[in-house]
């Protein structure tokens, strides 16, 4: 399997992630990839796994998580991400394909004050049928344009 580029799976993941400690997470999530405790999955290999939600918003709500076990994406490795990020459109096909819905949701809260309540990252790909799955609304705050454009020079010499 190559991962950025590079040859391997998890294990060449652990070997270029100095933050990268089994013993770091022991999550619902953890536990599930380490098939101690049972989940209906729909993916896997050796990055990332993907299984359907036991408290769905819709049917067909699955998560798909990084074998890494990552707090925060601000604590993934770009590998890891990058192995989500190839999976996260196979699962979103699927879902749609299954569901008969034309649109999904695709979230993922990042830290417990984003509404992250496993601490452990995962995406949310949840359908929208009519009527039903996520609701949610999207309150736009006012901005000097010029305070967006600093704020995004900053951010970007951060990248």
């Amino acid at each position: 399997m190559m991962i950025d580029g590079r040859r391997g799976g998890l294990e060449a993941i652990r070997k270029r992630t100095p933050r990268y400690d089994v013993r770091m997470s022991d999550s619902i999530f953890s536990k599930i990839i380490r098939g101690e405790i049972p989940a209906q999955r729909v993916y896997e290999d050796d990055a990332v796994i993907a299984i359907m939600d036991i408290n769905p918003l819709a049917e067909g709500h699955c998560l798909v998580i990084p074998k890494e076990p990552a707090e925060t994406m601000a604590d993934l490795s770009d590998a890891a991400a990058a192995a989500v990020g190839r999976v996260l459109p196979r699962i979103v096909r699927a879902v749609q394909k299954v569901t008969g819905v034309g649109a999904c949701h695709v979230l993922q809260n990042n830290g417990p004050e984003a509404g992250q309540e496993v601490m452990h990252v995962h995406f949310h790909v949840i359908p929208k049928p009519q009527g039903g799955g996520l609701s949610a609304a999207w309150n736009p705050m006012t901005v000097e344009p010029e305070r967006i454009a600093d704020t995004g020079r900053k951010i970007a010499r951060l990248v």
